[in-house]
């Protein structure tokens, strides 16, 4: 392509201005708005996502968490059931020592129970930021395509692109926004 005379210059702008070149700067305006809207919830669709793979890591913690306690509980009663079945030399200290290992068991058993509770609470938030992640990649997505369609306004002058990406990028706010109302 080569470069363009003054007079082609002029020419130009004169079609421009026939043909709405202030109207083609407000969408301009428009398709630029549209894409900060893409990269803010781009922003907030990646931290969920990184939000959700922080909590199943926690989640996953608190699971392994219990899972040592149940086995060392139950490696416990074991004990606690063979010291019962075996003769001993000292009836007092092995009763003493029976009592300690029932009190471990059923200090633990209570345990199991809060570590439990905070895995599924762990796993309810894994949920609840994957649900949010998945509104705010649909918005995302909505948004890039209006910027698209938006921009072929630009080459073809035909508004009904305009308005149809309009209707989109509101869609894909809409919904990019409806993450903050999932519930828990």
């Amino acid at each position: 392509m080569g470069r363009m005379e003054p007079q082609e210059m002029q020419e130009f702008s004169k079609q421009m201005k026939e043909g709405g070149g202030e109207s083609l700067t407000s969408i301009s305006l428009a398709i630029s708005i549209l894409a900060v809207l893409v990269a803010m919830v781009t922003v907030m669709g990646h931290r969920t996502h990184t939000e959700a793979v922080l909590m199943q890591g926690k989640a996953t913690d608190q699971w392994n968490e219990y899972q040592a306690k149940k086995i060392r509980q139950e490696s416990l009663a074991v004990v606690v059931d063979q010291m019962a079945l075996q003769p001993t030399a000292d009836a007092k200290a092995s009763a003493a020592k029976l009592a300690e290992y029932k009190a471990h068991i059923a200090k633990w058993t209570e345990e199991l129970k809060d570590e439990q509770d905070v895995a599924h609470e762990d796993e309810a938030e894994v949920r609840h930021a994957e649900h949010q992640a998945v509104r705010f990649d649909l918005g995302e997505a909505l948004l890039q395509i209006s910027v698209v369609l938006s921009s072929i306004t630009l080459f073809t002058r035909r508004r009904s692109f305009f308005f149809g990406g309009l209707l989109l990028g509101a869609a894909g706010i809409a919904i990019a926004a409806s993450a903050w109302l999932v519930p828990h």
